[in-house]
């Protein structure tokens, strides 16, 4: 009855998207789609230094374009924003909004240092503002359904690879692409992590460009992750194992493959041996092994996070992606190529 009652009282929350590159467009869209749909929000504004991307969204959107934050603050009563600008200008809009008494939804990673991403933190809680940082799988519909068919997890193999382009080129490969699996797997194990090897290269651009990481938590759980923005296809996978059955996930596709083995269980080595043999002439699993396809919902995991950041806002709740989360993920990253770095000057390696 009381949440009902909240949605029928509510207005609309007035909303601006900072930043109208790549990711700013895509946000602007999305809070449009929520608009049309009546879901009690109002595309309010668009900031960002440069004139041709402000005006070009600014004219598609109908709203007014603003070249700086504190313009749009003079102009405009805000509720939240969506923060899409280059990592290295994120602590400084988002202390000019927070203060301002506006929420944020922050894309990844939180922040360029741990020391702005504590502050993003702090300024939160004192403020009493709600602060969702933008790990996008985690709204992902197959990493959902993943979640709840969790059994122990004991290793992780991830690839996350790209082709080459300009996007992103102010923060390495892992801050760009990996802190993506890294968020997830931190969610995933549930353990303090123990151990961490990493090694990466630079190859297109002056920062390291592919990476591969190997985690490991006090449960014993390990995770092999590798990240390319180099590479001639884009893969987006997640193979996880835990007793007796195997799930793989496709990022992209959003599809969720399960097997599993528990009817082999208590099986003798001779009798899976011929199980295996029969199934290899078959061309079929063998038996006591089954796949199927999970059922997963085709939502856009952009819209989900939207909504979900609304949410938070029009309820006063904590954000379903918190800003400590944020700052998990990045301490790890950053971590992360700490190691790369150590790694490239104990074997002569050149990290320009």
């Amino acid at each position: 009855m009381e949440a009902a009652k909240l949605e029928r009282d509510a207005k609309p929350l007035r909303v601006a998207v900072v930043g109208a590159g790549a990711f700013g467009r895509n946000h602007l869209r999305v809070y449009r789609e929520l608009q049309q749909a009546d879901a009690l929000v109002e595309l309010a504004a668009v900031v960002d230094p440069n004139e041709a991307a402000r005006t070009a969204a600014s004219a598609k959107y109908g709203i007014p374009g603003f070249a700086s934050i504190d313009e749009c603050l003079v102009a405009c009563k805000l509720d939240a924003a969506s923060l899409c600008v280059p990592t290295v200008h994120h602590a400084e809009c988002a202390r000019t909004l927070l203060t301002s008494g506006v929420d944020l939804l922050v894309e990844k990673p939180i922040a360029a240092s741990l020391a702005e991403a504590d502050e993003i933190v702090r300024l939160a809680r004192d403020l009493g503002r709600a602060v969702q940082v933008g790990h996008l799988e985690r709204f992902n519909p197959a990493v959902r359904v993943a979640r709840g068919l969790l059994n122990h997890p004991m290793f992780f193999e991830v690839h996350r690879l790209s082709v080459f382009t300009p996007r992103s080129l102010d923060v390495d490969v892992v801050l760009d692409l990996m802190i993506h699996d890294l968020d997830i797997v931190l969610r995933l194990a549930g353990a303090p992590l123990r151990e961490l090897r990493a090694v990466g290269l630079p190859v297109l651009s002056p920062r390291v460009d592919i990476a591969n990481v190997r985690l490991e938590f006090e449960n014993g759980c390990v995770a092999n992750l590798t990240a390319s923005r180099v590479s001639t296809e884009r893969v987006r996978k997640m193979r996880l194992f835990q007793p007796h059955q195997y799930l793989s996930l496709d990022f992209a596709r959003r599809d969720l493959l399960l097997i599993d083995v528990s009817a082999a269980v208590g099986l003798d080595p001779a009798q899976l041996a011929a199980l295996a043999t029969a199934a290899a002439a078959s061309g079929q699993l063998a038996p006591g092994m089954s796949l199927r396809k999970v059922p997963v919902e085709p939502d856009e995991p952009l819209r989900l996070e939207i909504e979900s950041f609304l949410n938070a806002v029009r309820r006063r709740a904590q954000p379903e992606v918190t800003a400590e989360d944020g700052r998990a993920a990045l301490a790890l990253a950053l971590q992360i190529n700490a190691a790369i770095a150590a790694h490239a000057q104990r074997t002569g390696l050149s990290l320009r």
